[in-house]
């Protein structure tokens, strides 16, 4: 069985933490422990106007604003995983 994650390098995902941040960017890596991510936006939910939800469907429409040229993210902080371009809007 072929590891879902591999699918995902290359392209616009949002890792989700059980925690007001998110994190969305180009997939580079995925160790055993970490998601390394490039041209990264990291924000906190709470310091904007918009919940995950309604800041990921921004996103979406307006493009990921990039914060970090490259983030190392941990898996054990991350609780799901998903393409940008799958994320709901309607």
């Amino acid at each position: 069985m072929s590891d879902p994650l591999t699918k995902m390098i290359g392209q616009s995902v949002v890792l989700d933490t059980g925690t007001s941040i998110v994190y969305l960017g180009q997939l580079l890596e995925v160790t055993d422990v970490a998601f390394v991510l490039a041209e990264a936006d990291m924000h906190d939910c709470r310091d904007g106007h918009a919940d995950k939800e309604a800041y990921l469907a921004e996103s979406l429409e307006d493009g990921v604003t990039v914060n970090r040229r490259q983030v190392v993210v941990m898996r054990r902080a991350v609780i799901s995983v998903s393409l940008l371009a799958d994320v709901v809007t309607d």
